[in-house]
């Protein structure tokens, strides 16, 4: 969700002072690296599977069948045919008394190389089973690159005037003609040797290699409850979602959550959950590097410009959350003030890559014990000196305020470095601010839905808002990190804090609730609700700006192992006749029937995306092999210089038995939003809560005159209406949205929000 921009910024994060960087290391090489680091994940998850006992074996299945063997031989049976008589005489020869001995270490070598050969039999018929995508896309087959290449044209041919399509379609021929063959081979040796051919190159030269700021660009964010808060009191509010979170870590890696089904059958990639917690993307001069810890038992807090390091395990186990409130408000009532420049010294995080970690290094030689401290933590928690939230006086500013703190907050308030940061707001509310590098927005959504779910229900609160449970008077407070800054540092600091709040205060954000109609309503009408939004989308877009534009719109391709996302160009020839049909006031039903037209089109690029078929991902594989070739491309430059004007993404909601919407409508994540992919564009995610609202989350720059997030906002909700029109059971809609007049306009459902709605409320014992 928010990769659109990483991905524009391809070519700038190959790039040095306007020249090309050469990469340093041959094709041949990286294919090998590409294939050792994969057969490196392989035998680290095997050796993590063999030990939490999950399929395809455990290792009591062994113990069963060494026992199956060795009582079989003791009833004098051979289940082996003769093969343990060979390995017998095949073991040293230790004297007549070891005799027994020698039989029991050919049973247990028969059992394990019968135990490996039946792992092995399960997990590549496992492996056959779960690789057939045809029942998602028929016919299925491998795409050919001309295939691909011609695609990439049709979804630019409404975008191009009639010469400049034709000087791309000549670019493309040549292409095939010329490199294409070349760059295909390479590739294909490539998938031979790694688990997935673009995973791997996605995430270093998209993000690790970028140099730009992580604030904002490579940064989304997550909301929590939109109408209600559980307790207003800020330290149980920390106490139970880490608390929470902990939960969610323990089972994790106990192999305990299991895996997100794809239309109830079909179980999804779950690589990427292995680096949500203790992860920290370390900064270098010419690219990052993501560390992994494979346990960490404390979390670094940061409150009014102090760092704290607070332990979260006693030697009983997991600290209870009362525990953790009673730790949280330790460090709210510290009234020692922060040393000079440690306040704003996290907005070091959010400067330029290349300057960051050249201060990093002066920081790991004076402050060693601190920077461990903070890097090696499970996450980073921001307990914030201001309330956030819906509020009912200003429904709308409050929401837009609240998106902004999330996603680009005062820039010296997050530890941008860190996989996540969780923000508790002084009113008890919630956030998290994610980095994208590590995984994509379905895994980080995974895990604050069942943190929200947890903290809220199951943990719960006590009558006077704290957590259940007693303090612990034993527990030792948490530990200030001490900063040992020299000038320079203190120089570099200042430096980063202007160009943070530069980029804060360009952020427009806006939060749009929309509550006429949601997915029930879209169900009713027969249509997939992804796509009835996309269609919106390019409606709103097109009388917001007077002209289409390449859309960028994120599918998972977590069917294949270690995928991550593929572009879905929502933008297509289907889509621009509808918008065109709607905008000359064409009938009702010329323009459903070019709706239908548009959405069916959308269904199958998306599903074609889901399934391998897609062609950014391709092209931008070729394109990377091209340059370990030093081979000059036009064609796949021009590829990867289109910019993104419109980058939209659906949030889903992953585990609706979580939550009980029918009884608790209020008790539903409110998704969340990320930055947009183009100085001059937008950025739209959207999240379908409950059956019957639909929240969008818009952000553009203020500097742009070509923007603007409310703007957009009120398209979107024009839009929303126009096309449910279009059907019978959605015709009653604009009228009824009419007559309530401009008083709800810029406000949706939060202006109509009842004294009880808005604030604390106790959470629902279920």
């Amino acid at each position: 969700m928010g990769e659109a921009h990483q991905a524009s910024g391809l070519l700038s994060s190959l790039s040095s002072d306007g020249s090309e960087v050469e990469l340093s290391s041959t094709v041949w090489q990286e294919i090998y690296l590409s294939g050792l680091r994969s057969w490196k994940r392989h035998l680290w998850r095997f050796w993590s599977d063999f030990l939490t006992g999950v399929v395809p074996a455990s290792p009591l299945s062994w113990l069963f069948l060494f026992s199956a063997i060795q009582l079989a031989w003791f009833l004098q049976l051979d289940p082996s045919l003769g093969l343990m008589e060979k390995i017998k005489e095949l073991l040293p020869d230790w004297g007549g008394q070891h005799h027994r001995l020698r039989g029991v270490l050919a049973a247990a070598l028969f059992a394990s190389c019968l135990w490996g050969a039946l792992i092995f039999t399960l997990h590549v018929a496992l492996r056959l089973l779960l690789s057939h995508h045809g029942w998602l896309l028929e016919p299925h087959g491998t795409m050919s690159s001309p295939t691909k290449t011609w695609l990439y044209l049709e979804s630019v041919r409404p975008l191009l005037r009639d010469d400049a399509f034709d000087c791309a379609a000549a670019l493309a021929h040549d292409f095939l003609r010329l490199q294409a063959p070349l760059l295909q081979f390479y590739l294909r040796l490539k998938s031979w040797c790694a688990s997935n051919y673009v995973s791997d190159w996605w995430e270093e030269f998209v993000y690790l290699r970028s140099r730009n700021s992580l604030l904002v660009n490579s940064t989304f964010y997550m909301m929590d409850f939109l109408y209600v808060t559980p307790t207003p009191l800020q330290a149980a509010r920390a106490g139970n979602a880490v608390h929470a979170l902990l939960l969610y870590r323990h089972r994790l890696n106990r192999q305990e959550i299991p895996p997100i089904l794809l239309m109830g059958m079909r179980p999804l990639c779950s690589a990427q959950y292995e680096r949500i917690f203790n992860t920290t993307r370390i900064p270098g001069v010419e690219k990052d590097h993501l560390r992994h810890l494979q346990d960490s038992r404390h979390v670094a807090v940061f409150h009014r410009g102090r760092f704290f390091r607070v332990g979260t395990h006693s030697q009983n186990g997991l600290l209870s959350p009362r525990a953790l409130e009673q730790q949280f408000q330790w460090i709210l009532d510290d009234p020692s003030p922060a040393c000079p420049h440690e306040e704003h010294l996290a907005a070091l995080t959010t400067a330029p890559r290349s300057m960051w970690a050249q201060v990093r290094e002066s920081l790991k030689t004076h402050a060693t014990s601190a920077l461990e401290a903070v890097e090696g933590a499970a996450f980073f928690v921001s307990l914030d000196s201001e309330p956030a939230g819906l509020t009912k006086e200003d429904p709308a500013a409050s929401l837009d305020a609240y998106a902004h703190a999330l996603l680009a907050g005062r820039g010296h308030d997050r530890w941008l470095d860190k996989s996540f940061t969780l923000i508790i707001f002084s009113n008890g509310k919630l956030g998290l601010s994610v980095e994208h590098s590590w995984a994509d927005c379905p895994i980080s959504g995974h895990m604050w839905e069942f943190t929200l779910a947890t903290e809220c229900f199951h943990l719960g609160y006590a009558a006077d808002g704290h957590c259940k449970g007693h303090p612990d008077p034993t527990l030792p407070h948490p530990q200030r990190l001490q900063w040992d800054l020299t000038e320079q540092i203190h120089q570099s600091v200042s430096l980063a804090l202007r160009g943070a709040k530069t980029l804060s205060g360009d952020t427009d954000c806006h939060v749009l609730p929309f509550s006429h109609f949601g997915k029930s309503f879209i169900k009713r009408c027969l249509v997939s609700s992804d796509s009835f939004i996309q269609m919106v989308l390019q409606l709103a877009h097109f009388r917001d700006r007077g002209q289409f534009c390449l859309t960028y719109e994120s599918a998972m391709t977590r069917l294949f192992l270690e995928g991550r996302t593929e572009t879905v160009r929502s933008c297509t020839r289907e889509a621009c006749h509808f918008v065109r049909a709607m905008e000359d006031k064409k009938t009702d039903q010329q323009c459903l029937a070019l709706f239908r037209m548009a959405v069916d089109k959308h269904q199958a690029l998306l599903k074609a995306a889901m399934s391998g078929q897609g062609i950014d991902r391709h092209l931008f594989a070729l394109y990377i092999v091209s340059r370990f070739l030093h081979l000059q491309s036009p064609f796949l430059t021009q590829v990867q210089s289109q910019q993104w004007l419109l980058s939209a993404s659906q949030i889903p909601v992953q585990q609706t038995h979580l939550f009980d919407i029918h009884n608790y409508p209020d008790y539903v994540s409110s998704g969340g939003g990320f930055g947009p992919a183009d100085d001059h564009g937008y950025g739209i995610s959207y999240i379908f809560m409950g059956e019957d609202m639909i929240t969008f989350h818009i952000s553009s720059k203020k500097s742009s005159r070509k923007t603007d997030s409310h703007r957009l906002g009120q398209h979107i909700k024009d839009a929303l209406l126009d096309v449910a029109s279009l059907f019978q059971a959605g015709q009653h809609l604009k009228h009824q949205f009419r007559s309530l007049g401009e008083e709800d306009s810029g406000h949706s459902h939060g202006s109509s929000l009842s004294s009880d709605t808005v604030g604390s409320k106790a959470s629902p014992n279920f």
